[in-house]
């Protein structure tokens, strides 16, 4: 069911000739009735020769309300340009025509109407400076059909014509990811919230629960029409009502999106390709304020240049578009971008990613290059791209780039690999070929810089080291076991370190160290506590002598030798098993120290699984 739209100049007959063709006015509001002006979109369908049913969406000509015909032309299958052959070519014929270039709706038919208002030599005048304007573009073998609407001359050959054109179109693809724009929402007396719109990329069914972005709030279709008629089932490119429940239309406006559960995430930040359209008046400079158009929405946003300070008339570059309030899209839709004021197109193009992450940083030669790859890309391509540029995608990050359902996500990676394109390197995450490689030299680097500010500590703590490099769990341990295997890393529990790393102290540390144990040695059943010990020695020593086991921290309180550690296990180990039992006041004894020294030797030894506690008393374990 494809959907055509008109364009043209105010006043040239866009509506007279749908009439003409369909029987139906498309003006629907009694304000146009009565100004004889398309103010707002306007519908009708149209059944062809064959018995193929197609919509069309009238949209106004006045400059006045050209931002309302942007909410009719997106996800149309061709275009009717409608112009006059006693005006010809006037301003809005072309800024509609650059309009249907920019949004690269390449099928279409200009119909010359009103040609029962002129004789031949002014119609030939006009078709030559038609022929003129479509020359050098995507419609430059366009047919010029000469019609009048109000005689009907042409009508017949007009409708072969539009007939022609659709039928070499691709069939419309079912992707999985059904979204509808919402052009009109109101209410219907015994049904409720109705939204209309042009279905893009998948179906929708009665029953189906949809999401409504940007609110991301839920509701249930209730029911749905195509061109009048009921349907259980909305077909990709058809123009599409649907009876939502669930919702108020006063919670919904233009340009909102009905979706699919689970598919698409909003976004406030866009990576594009522009092109400045060469009938804009002025040169487009870095971070401007613009209006975006894509889909029925408009939002106010921001211009960030890539590859430039600003962007002649004429030119192309590349962008980021910083939306002043969160849309979904898709890579590959096109969009529109008009100045404020005054208001006039400037240009359009493609989206290359809906969720960059980051801002770019400008004139970057690894961002503009990796941005070149995703123009005009297949999905496939894209994921190549991103994972060239990024090394790693999980699957739930290529599903919400690719605004694609998990399972076609996966699909696309599991391709990539059998090519040879991508790794799988665990449940959900893909890296490219030689990531591995790279991955190791991070993460030594990363531990070799750790080494470096801090050469009193064994290793570097394994967490630390992975939010440093911003990588997920998973992939972290790989490129730390094939670091391990490598011969470049050690494991030291919840450590990593350089292969054949130790601790190496100077002379001077070494004599603040041994000068400290000489000191504990000469009564080490009564040593210093920790505070103590770490203001003496300072931090990083103090560490280093618990790491080496040359000190022994049992409690926040109490610090040992490790060799007079070593001993009171032994004496107690000795006592019980000989005795059976043995007291804190025992111990306290048996080792000449303080009871707080001796419970902390027996509860450390409880903790290791030596003794375990009986009431007041330790058994051996």
């Amino acid at each position: 069911m494809p959907v055509i739209a008109t364009a043209g100049h105010v006043d040239h007959g866009k509506s007279a000739l749908v009439e003409a063709l369909t029987g139906i006015h498309p003006d629907r509001l009694k304000e146009e009735q009565i100004r004889e002006m398309t103010i707002d979109l306007g519908f009708a369908w149209l059944t062809l020769p064959d018995g193929e049913t197609v919509g069309i969406v009238d949209v106004p000509g006045h400059m006045d309300f050209i931002e309302n015909m942007l909410a009719g032309v997106g996800g149309i299958d061709a275009a009717l340009l409608v112009i006059a052959a006693d005006e010809g070519v006037m301003p809005q014929t072309r800024e509609h025509f650059a309009i249907l270039t920019l949004l690269e709706v390449c099928n279409g038919v200009v119909a010359l109407n009103k040609i029962d208002l002129v004789d031949e030599e002014w119609r030939a005048l006009v078709e030559e400076d038609v022929h003129a304007m479509l020359q050098g573009t995507c419609w430059e073998d366009a047919p010029v059909m000469p019609v009048s609407a109000r005689t009907r001359e042409g009508l017949g050959e007009l409708v072969e014509a539009l007939q022609k054109i659709l039928q070499g179109r691709p069939p419309r693809p079912d992707l999985g990811r059904a979204r509808l724009s919402i052009d009109r929402a109101f209410t219907m007396p015994g049904f409720g919230t109705v939204v209309t719109g042009t279905l893009l990329d998948g179906c929708f069914r009665v029953g189906e629960e949809v999401e409504i972005w940007p609110s991301g709030r839920r509701a249930r279709i209730r029911g749905l029409q195509s061109y009048r008629r009921r349907v259980e089932q909305a077909l990709p490119g058809s123009r599409t009502a649907i009876n939502i429940s669930g919702i108020a239309p006063e919670d919904l406006r233009r340009g909102d999106w009905v979706t699919v559960p689970g598919v698409f995430q909003p976004t406030e930040l866009l990576d594009v390709y522009l092109i400045h359209w060469e009938g804009s008046p002025r040169p487009l400079p870095h971070f401007a304020e613009v209006k975006f158009f894509h889909g029925a929405s408009q939002i106010m946003a921001r211009v960030r240049l890539l590859d430039r300070e600003a962007l002649q008339p004429g030119e192309s570059g590349l962008a980021q578009i910083v939306l002043s309030r969160p849309t979904v899209a898709a890579p590959g839709d096109r969009f529109i971008l008009r100045w404020p004021s005054p208001s006039m197109t400037l240009g359009g193009g493609e989206i290359l990613d809906v969720h960059p992450g980051r801002r770019h940083r400008r004139f970057r030669p690894e961002v503009l290059s990796a941005l070149h790859v995703l123009y005009r890309a297949d999905p496939m391509a894209r994921l190549r791209a991103w994972l060239e540029n990024t090394g790693l995608l999980t699957l739930p990050e290529a599903s919400r780039r690719l605004a694609l359902p998990p399972a076609q996500a996966r699909e696309l990676l599991e391709r990539l690999t059998s090519e040879g394109a991508a790794v799988s390197i665990g449940e959900g995450l893909w890296a490219a070929p030689g990531w591995q490689d790279r991955a190791i030299r991070q993460l030594v680097e990363q531990v070799e810089t750790y080494h470096r500010q801090n050469p009193l500590r064994r290793g570097m703590p394994r967490e630390e080291a992975r939010s440093r490099l911003g990588w997920p769990s998973a992939v972290f341990e790989v490129a730390v076991k094939a670091a391990v295997v490598k011969g470049l890393l050690e494991e030291a529990g919840p450590l990593i370190r350089r292969a054949g790393f130790t601790v190496r102290l100077n002379e001077a540390q070494q004599q603040q160290v041994e000068a400290w144990l000489a000191r504990i040695r000469q009564d080490p059943w009564h040593p210093p506590n920790p505070r103590e010990l770490e203001a003496g020695l300072g931090r990083e020593l103090f560490q280093v002598l618990l790491d080496e086991g040359r000190l022994v921290r049992l409690s926040d309180e109490v610090v040992l030798l490790g060799e007079t550690w070593r001993e009171a296990v032994e004496r107690i180990r000795a006592h019980l098993q000989a005795h059976g039992t043995i007291s804190a006041a025992e111990a306290r004894d048996l080792l000449q120290t303080s009871r707080k020294i001796a419970v902390a030797v027996l509860e450390q030894m409880d903790a290791m699984g030596i003794t375990r506690r009986v009431g007041d008393v330790r058994v051996l374990n």
